[in-house]
């Protein structure tokens, strides 16, 4: 029996805006930066404000694709492995966004692991959430940092910085292929 929360019913959203936020602060935090640039900043926020609402509900959308994504691959990745990726995965994503308190309010912690909990048995993280209301101002950046923070999973297990990219660049391919 199908679930109303099924991915299919979800949208997918802008998931190239969304890898790109994510991509462009991977390669942040690889070239050394721990300080937001506040040129990239004023960039990212200057893009954020010309997408409009639609535009921003079709980023976070996206966002949401990305962590139902990443947790699909860990999901697989840690099954080959007969482990169970909820018990491998959200403890420690939890434990990283607690030591962020000034980008991840406390309170938004647990709306974070329900998302990747959503993803990771299944379900979509973005139709999880929306069945608590709108999204929240203070809930952006700990959405963002949760598909970050899965990407550099991702990129560690692999033992490759891209791998997280690649996997959702080569979706996107797919996906276009399959539309032609």
């Amino acid at each position: 029996m199908s679930s109303p929360l099924d991915p299919q019913h979800a949208p997918v959203g802008d998931v190239g805006a969304a890898l790109m936020i994510v991509d462009s602060r991977l390669k942040t935090v690889h070239d050394g930066r721990t300080r937001t640039d506040p040129e990239q900043q004023a960039l990212m926020e200057q893009f954020i404000a010309s997408l409009g609402p639609e535009g921003v509900e079709d980023v976070l959308a996206g966002t949401c694709t990305l962590i139902y994504i990443f947790m699909t691959w860990l999901r697989k990745a840690h099954e080959s492995q007969g482990k169970d990726v909820i018990e491998y995965v959200v403890p420690t994503l939890v434990g990283t966004l607690r030591m962020m308190p000034r980008s991840v309010p406390p309170g938004a912690v647990p709306t974070m692991a329900g998302l990747v909990v959503a993803a990771g048995i299944g379900l979509s993280p973005n139709l999880w959430r929306e069945q608590y209301g709108d999204w929240t101002k203070e809930e952006m950046t700990p959405l963002e940092a949760t598909a970050f923070l899965l990407a550099e999973h991702i990129n560690r297990i692999t033992d490759d910085p891209d791998s997280a990219t690649r996997l959702i660049t080569d979706a996107l391919s797919r996906a276009d292929e399959d539309e032609d």
